[in-house]
């Protein structure tokens, strides 16, 4: 059994890929803002609440879990997200997606590396689709996902040798919680859209590969792309 910490592990895909790990055998420590309309339970399933934007605090969280346990998984995901022209966005949500999208999965990384190449184990990032192509109207949450793409991918060489595996995974529209309060959402169509199940089947795929082989980078996207404004 494995150690996995999973951030954004409240809903959506960060709870999808702790329970898709908890499945495989792993111990996964889910770390969001609220807990309070999780309903997974399980024995290998343990909350923490902890703010990603405030980093002294989440520097003490994660310090405390890796003095009682090695890791072997690290699954960045937590993420938010505000849309319209860039003119419109108001500073302090740029810097809630800057602090939550990149700063914490950098320091996160940061505080796991030495457990994390103990145990030659892996680092996901969950970026977006819009990491690799123009976000319009989301101008700041694209140059958040792209630095985490560059990050990804810089790290993954200055690591390799170690054994620690790099990987980021770029989902396109997801339907989860993200859009709750967005003035759109996925239209209400199965081929418009990604499931969390979706995302943590790309989880499993990467850590069922052999060892010496890494999946740095899974793109997913569906069939069609098609919003609709609320």
């Amino acid at each position: 059994m494995g150690v996995a910490i999973v951030t954004g592990a409240s809903s959506g895909i960060g709870l999808g890929v702790s329970k898709k790990l908890v499945e495989m055998g792993h111990r996964v420590y889910g770390i969001a803002r609220d807990f309070s309309k999780t309903v997974f339970k399980d024995v290998n399933f343990i909350p923490i609440v902890c703010d990603l934007t405030d980093t002294a605090g989440l520097v003490k969280t994660v310090e405390d879990i890796l003095e009682r346990e090695d890791l072997y998984i690290l699954v960045n995901n937590a993420g938010v997200g505000y849309f319209g022209p860039h003119e419109t966005i108001k500073p302090k949500y740029i810097e809630e997606m800057v602090r939550t999208n990149l700063i914490a999965p950098l320091v996160l990384t940061h505080l796991a590396l030495r457990s994390l190449r103990k145990n030659q184990g892996y680092v996901i990032n969950i970026a977006s689709i819009t990491a690799l192509q123009p976000g319009r109207f989301g101008c700041a949450y694209a140059a958040t996902k792209a630095g985490l793409h560059q990050f990804s991918s810089s790290l993954f060489e200055e690591v390799r040798k170690s054994g620690v595996k790099v990987v980021t995974v770029y989902p396109d529209i997801t339907q989860t919680p993200f859009y709750d309060k967005l003035n759109f959402e996925p239209e209400d169509n199965p081929y418009c859209y990604l499931t969390p199940e979706c995302v943590a089947g790309a989880v499993e795929f990467i850590l069922s590969q052999r060892e010496g082989t890494v999946v740095t980078q899974v793109v997913l996207r569906p069939q069609r792309l098609q919003l609709r404004k609320k």
